[in-house]
């Protein structure tokens, strides 16, 4: 049986373009579905639904890449994080068991990765409310990923997912200050310098050399379209 290839879901077009970019040689089931989802949980979640449900089976793992924020101190613009586990704003927390097989993918390519749990957010954190994310134990903010968990959980379980954003701005260094477009510039290369780490972690998590499932999503737990690009 010939794997089935990557699904990767990000939420903006520069995300998707640095991708198609990257070494994708060798790539487990061919080129990768690469997929623009839009901005938010209700678009991120209606495209993956609708992606899931025309192509049962289609897929050998789920990523969700692209730039994000830093919450607490000692990441860098460019670092990556990421997810050991994404929560929402409603106390709904997805585990990720990828997150460590992914990061140490990444950092044996030479890129500087942290691990650690994302909130999947409304609106665009600055200020205060990082700092409050942060003393909650989050690392990274983003305003997709837990919509797009949350259908896996529901449609697929048992599917490999990963979840990783590159840092644009950190709480010292916040959008739409001085600084912020070099970040973005750094950002965009290594989203696609990224790439060679996601076929190693999608080549050791095809479905007949995993034992178990090391990158499925569990179930989660509560806590105190567009068309392809």
């Amino acid at each position: 049986m010939n794997p089935a290839p990557l699904l990767v879901l990000c939420a903006l077009g520069p995300e998707v373009w640095a991708l198609r970019g990257g070494d994708w040689r060798g790539a487990a089931g061919g080129p990768p579905v690469l997929v623009r989802t839009g901005v938010g949980r209700r678009r991120a979640s209606h495209a993956v639904r609708r992606l899931l449900t025309s192509a049962p089976g289609g897929y050998g793992a789920v990523v969700v890449a692209g730039f994000g924020a830093a919450v607490g101190p000692g990441v860098a613009p460019a670092d990556i994080i990421v997810a050991d586990g994404v929560r929402d704003a409603e106390g709904n927390h997805f585990a990720v068991d990828s997150g460590p097989d992914l990061t140490r993918a990444l950092t044996a390519r030479g890129l500087t990765a942290h691990t650690g749990t994302h909130h999947t957010a409304d609106h665009v954190v600055r200020g205060l409310e990082r700092r409050a994310l942060h003393l909650q134990g989050a690392l990274a903010v983003d305003m997709e990923a837990a919509a797009v968990l949350a259908a896996l959980h529901e449609l697929r379980p048992v599917l490999p997912a990963a979840v990783l954003r590159v840092v644009v701005d950190t709480p010292e260094h916040e959008l739409l200050r001085p600084g912020t477009l070099p970040a973005g510039v750094r950002a965009w290369r290594t989203l696609r310098a990224a790439v060679p780490a996601l076929v190693d972690w999608h080549e050791q998590n095809r479905p007949d050399r995993r034992r178990p499932a090391p990158g499925a999503l569990t179930h989660p737990t509560p806590s105190i379209p567009q068309e392809a690009s």
